[in-house]
C-alpha cells in the first residue's frame, strides 16, 4: 500500500498563548497555592509579636595620634571609609569586651532571665546572645558614621540598650588608647636610652680611626677619590680623541709602507695627497718639467746630443733628491705615529695610577668610613624616635574623646516595625503567586501527554485531520443537525483529501490504549460519511471487548468471526442501522481456538467484497498496544487512522502506536486529536466553535451546495458530475 505523505514537523516555539493556555489549565492548582501561602503568610505576620527599633549614631575615628602634621602616618591624619576598619569595629562592639559592660550596667542577666527563662538568671553568654541576634550595625557610605539599632518589645529597653551599646564601645576605645599610649611611650624612652648609649660608643670609635687614618675630612660619609668624576668624563674624551688620531695615522703609514714595498715610483705619486711638503712638490714639479722636455728633444735630436744628454743628468739628480725625500718623509710620518702611540699609552698609565691610589685610599679607610655610616643612620633614627616621644607625650595629655563621639542617641519608637504587616503579606500574595505559577508550569513539564497539534506535527510528524471537542454526542442520535457534526465533517474532509487513490476506501481507526475515543470517532466520522450520501459500512473487529452492538442496540450473534468462520454470508452478518445508508457488522461470537482469525485469508477476501459492495467501510479495532489483532488490521486495510486522547497517555505510547502501525506496513493517513476542553484551549475554537456558528448560520442549500463541491475535490476528476448526484 502506498504510504501517504505528511507534512513537515512545525518548529518548536512558545508563544504567549501557549502560557497561557497553562495558566488557565492549571488555575485550580495555581488558586490552590496562591491561597494557601497567602493564608500562611497572614497568619505567620499576625502572630509574630510586635517589636520596636532605636537607633543611636555613632563617629568613630581610626588609630593614630591627635596632634596631626608631627609625623603621623596619612592613614592616621586623612582617614576616611575604611571597609576594613569598619568591619573590625563591628567585631568589636558584638564582643565581649562591649556587651560584658552593658549586661552589667543595665542588669540584663536578671532582667532578660526573668522575662525569657522563667524568672532565673541569665549567663552573661546566654544575655550576649539575645542582645546579638536584636542589635544591627550599619555603616554610613563613604562616612565615619555608624548606626547602633537594637530590636525590643519594649521602646524604652530598646533606646536605652542602643545607647549603652555607643557609650560601652566609646569607654572602650578610649581606656585602650590610653593604655597602649603609656605602654608604647615607656617602650619608646627605653629605647631611647638604649640608642643613646650607642651612639656614645660609636662617636669614640669614629674619633678614634679618624686620628689613626689620619683622615682631615672627617664629616664625610665615604672616601672621596682624586680622580673625580669630570676628570673621568675628560679623560675618557682626551682618550677617544688620541686612539681616533693615533688609528688614522697608523693606517695611513701602513697603506704608504705597502705601496713602497710594490711600488717605489707610485709613491712619489701618491705621497702629495697624503701629506703636504712643499720641497717635495718643488721637486716632482721639476722632475715632470725635464721629463716633458726630453720628450721634445727626442724627436728632434739623437740621445748623444748635448742638450739630451744635459736633460737627462738633470732628470737623473731630480729622481735621486726624490727618492731621499720620499724616505724622509716616511721616516717622520713613523716617528709621528711611534710619538701618539707614546702619548695614548702614557694617558692610560696616568688614569690607572689614579684609580689604583684611589682604590688603595678606599680599602685602607673603609673601616673609618663603615663606623661614620652607622654613626648617621643611628643619628638619624635617634632623631626620630625622639620626635615621637614629644608627639606621643603631648597625644597623651590631650583627652581622647573626639576618638569615637555620640551624634545622634537613641529615642524610643513611636511605632512597632516588625513585623511589617503590609510588605509580609504582600510578600506572601507575591510568592504564593510565583510558586502557584512555577507548580503549574512544572506539572506541565512533567505532562508528557498529547497538549496541542504542534506537539502532534511535531513529535509524530504526522498531520493532524481533526480536532474533536470534550464531551461529544453520538451523530446517531442527535442527526445531521448536532453542533458537533462540524467537526466530524472537517476530519472527512481532511480524510478525503488525504487519500491519493479513491479506491482506499477501507479504514481502521486505532488507539495506543483503552478510552481515547476511537470507537465514538468511528460511529460519528462513519455517520458522516452516511449523511453525505455515501454507502457506508462499519465493522466491530473489537473481538475481545466489542461495544458498537450496544450503541446501536442490535444483537451480537451474527457478525464477523461468524463469516470469517466460514458459518454465515455477508448478505446474513451485516445489519441496517438508523440512519440511512449506514449499515453494520457486529464482532460476533469468538471462540478461544480461534484468536488469530483476523489475520487468514478469509479476513482478506471479506475486505476485497467489502470494497465492492460499499463506498467507505470502517473498522474498529481494539488498542493497538493492547492485542496484535490492530497491528493485523493495519496491515489489511487502505488507510490506517490513530486517534490520540488528549491529555491522557504520554507520548512515548503513543508514538510506540504509531510506529508499530509503520513496522506492520500501514498506510498511515494521520491523527485524530480528541476530547479537546474548548472552555480552556481557546485555541481549538477555531477547530470547533467557529465552523458551527459559521456553517449552522447559512441556509441548509448553501451547506449541501458545498458538502458536493467538497467530495468533488476529494474524487478529483475520475468522478463525473452524474455519479455525485447519484451519490446524493
Amino acid at each position: 500500500m502506498d504510504q501517504v505523505t505528511t507534512s513537515a514537523a512545525p518548529e518548536a516555539r512558545l508563544h504567549f498563548l501557549d502560557y497561557w493556555r497553562v495558566i488557565r489549565i492549571r488555575k485550580a492548582i495555581i488558586i490552590t497555592v496562591f491561597l494557601i501561602t497567602a493564608i500562611i503568610a497572614t497568619a505567620v505576620t499576625l502572630i509574630l509579636p510586635e517589636s520596636y527599633a532605636s537607633t543611636a549614631r555613632i563617629k568613630v575615628e581610626n588609630e593614630g595620634g591627635i596632634v596631626s602634621g608631627m609625623g603621623n602616618s596619612p592613614a592616621a591624619t586623612s582617614f576616611g571609609y575604611d571597609p576594613y576598619f569598619i568591619q573590625t569595629t563591628f567585631e568589636i562592639m558584638q564582643s565581649q569586651l562591649v556587651l560584658s559592660n552593658v549586661i552589667a550596667t543595665m542588669n540584663l542577666n536578671v532582667e532578660w532571665g526573668k522575662k525569657y527563662n522563667n524568672g532565673e538568671t541569665l549567663k552573661t553568654t546566654e544575655t550576649m546572645e539575645i542582645l546579638k541576634q536584636r542589635m544591627g550595625l550599619v555603616p554610613v557610605r563613604n562616612t565615619k558614621l555608624i548606626s547602633i539599632t537594637v530590636y525590643s518589645d519594649d521602646k524604652k529597653e530598646a533606646a536605652d540598650l542602643a545607647n549603652s551599646i555607643a557609650e560601652a564601645y566609646r569607654t572602650y576605645r578610649i581606656q585602650t588608647s590610653q593604655q597602649q599610649a603609656t605602654t608604647g611611650l615607656e617602650v619608646y624612652q627605653t629605647q631611647y636610652l638604649e640608642e643613646s648609649n650607642r651612639i656614645e660608643m660609636l662617636q669614640a670609635n669614629v674619633d678614634n680611626l679618624r686620628r689613626t687614618l689620619d683622615i682631615n675630612n672627617g664629616t664625610a660619609s665615604s672616601p672621596e677619590p682624586e680622580l673625580t668624576v669630570e676628570q673621568l668624563r675628560s679623560y675618557q674624551a682626551q682618550k677617544l680623541e688620541s686612539e681616533q688620531a693615533y688609528n688614522v695615522s697608523l693606517v695611513q703609514l701602513q697603506d704608504l709602507q705597502t705601496i713602497q714595498q710594490t711600488n717605489q715610483s707610485k709613491l712619489r705619486d701618491v705621497l702629495p695627497g697624503v701629506v703636504s711638503d712643499a720641497e717635495l712638490g718643488s721637486l716632482l714639479a721639476q722632475y715632470h718639467e725635464a721629463q716633458r722636455k726630453i720628450a721634445a728633444l727626442k724627436v728632434d735630436y739623437s740621445p748623444a746630443n748635448l742638450d739630451v744628454t744635459r736633460v737627462q743628468t738633470l732628470i737623473d739628480t731630480l729622481d735621486g733628491q726624490i727618492i731621499d725625500r720620499v724616505a724622509g718623509i716616511m721616516v717622520t710620518l713613523q716617528s709621528q705615529v711611534n710619538s701618539k702611540k707614546a702619548s695614548l699609552d702614557s694617558l692610560v698609565q696616568q688614569v690607572e695610577e689614579a684609580k689604583q691610589k684611589d682604590h688603595d685610599n678606599a680599602t685602607k679607610n673603609q673601616p673609618y668610613y663603615d663606623e661614620k655610616r652607622k654613626l648617621d643612620q643611628l643619628l638619624d633614627s635617634h632623631k626620630l624616635l625622639y620626635t615621637k616621644i614629644v608627639i606621643d607625650t603631648i597625644d597623651a595629655q590631650i583627652p581622647k574623646t573626639t576618638m569615637v563621639e555620640v551624634i545622634d542617641r537613641a529615642e524610643p519608637g513611636k511605632a512597632p516595625v516588625k513585623p511589617n504587616k503590609t510588605l509580609n503579606i504582600t510578600l506572601g500574595l507575591i510568592f504564593g503567586l510565583i510558586m502557584g505559577v512555577g507548580l503549574a508550569f512544572f506539572i506541565e513539564y512533567l505532562d508528557t501527554s498529547v497538549k496541542t497539534i504542534d506537539d502532534v506535527e511535531r513529535t509524530f510528524q504526522a498531520p493532524v485531520l481533526g480536532v474533536i471537542p470534550q464531551n461529544i454526542g453520538y451523530l446517531l442520535e442527535e442527526g445531521a443537525e448536532s453542533k458537533h457534526a462540524e467537526a466530524y465533517r472537517v476530519l472527512r474532509t481532511n480524510l478525503l483529501f488525504s487519500r491519493k487513490d479513491e479506491k482506499l476506501n477501507t479504514i481502521v481507526i486505532v488507539s495506543a490504549g483503552a478510552g481515547e475515543g476511537k470507537s465514538t470517532t468511528t460511529i460519528n466520522l462513519s455517520t458522516v460519511f452516511a449523511q453525505a450520501g455515501n454507502r457506508v459500512l462499519i465493522v466491530d473487529s473489537d473481538l475481545r471487548r466489542p461495544t458498537l452492538h450496544k450503541l446501536f442496540k442490535v444483537a451480537n450473534n451474527l457478525g464477523l468471526t461468524n463469516y470469517l468462520l466460514k458459518q454465515n454470508t455477508v448478505v446474513e452478518v451485516v445489519q441496517t442501522t438508523s440512519v440511512p445508508n449506514l449499515d453494520f457488522m457486529a464482532s460476533g461470537k469468538l471462540p478461544s481456538s480461534s484468536m488469530g482469525i483476523l489475520g487468514s485469508a478469509q479476513m482478506k477476501e471479506l475486505i476485497a467484497e467489502l470494497k465492492q459492495r460499499y463506498d467507505f467501510i470502517f473498522f474498529d479495532s481494539p488498542p493497538i498496544l493492547g492485542v496484535s489483532d490492530a497491528s493485523i488490521l493495519a496491515s489489511e486495510v487502505d488507510l490506517v487512522m490513530q486517534v490520540i486522547q488528549y491529555r491522557r497517555y504520554p507520548q512515548p505510547m503513543t508514538i510506540r502506536a504509531k510506529q508499530m502501525i509503520e513496522k506492520v506496513g500501514g498506510n498511515f493517513v494521520g491523527m485524530v486529536l480528541n476530547n479537546i476542553n474548548m472552555s480552556q484551549d481557546e485555541g481549538y475554537y477555531y477547530y470547533s466553535g467557529y465552523y458551527h456558528d459559521y456553517y449552522y448560520s447559512r441556509d441548509p442549500s448553501e451547506q449541501e451546495a458545498e458538502a458536493k463541491k467538497a467530495d468533488l475535490a476529494a474524487k478529483g476528476p475520475g468522478d463525473t458530475e452524474v455519479n455525485i448526484k447519484q451519490k446524493y
